[in-house]
């Protein structure tokens, strides 16, 4: 049996953090939570649209908020069981940060 590669990992975890409600899904949601200061992490696909990609990113500059640029909208649509999904947000220290090692490991 293969061990998991770091994508499957994070993928894994986001699972995990979805289960546990402590994601926050739709491009409103997540601006409101990097306002509010609780998003702790910002997941953006690869292949979001630019409008889209530089409000998130525009946000998370602004309000000081760690983003990373992940895998395709597909993968974190099935990792997370819900279908069209370009980006989320971690609300959980916890899993924002063994997320954001796990996609640092790369």
């Amino acid at each position: 049996m293969r061990p998991l590669s770091n994508q499957q990992k994070y993928l894994s975890m986001l699972g995990l953090a979805m289960r546990a409600r402590r994601l926050s899904l739709g491009e409103d949601q997540i601006i409101k939570d990097i306002k509010r200061n609780e998003a702790k992490l910002v997941l953006i696909a690869e292949d979001t649209g630019y409008q889209t990609h530089k409000k998130l990113t525009d946000k998370c500059k602004f309000y000081e908020v760690d983003y990373k640029i992940i895998c395709d909208r597909d993968s974190l649509s099935i990792a997370i069981g819900k279908s069209g999904r370009v980006a989320v947000a971690v609300l959980d220290e916890g899993f924002a940060k063994k997320i954001a090692s796990l996609i640092d490991q790369k």
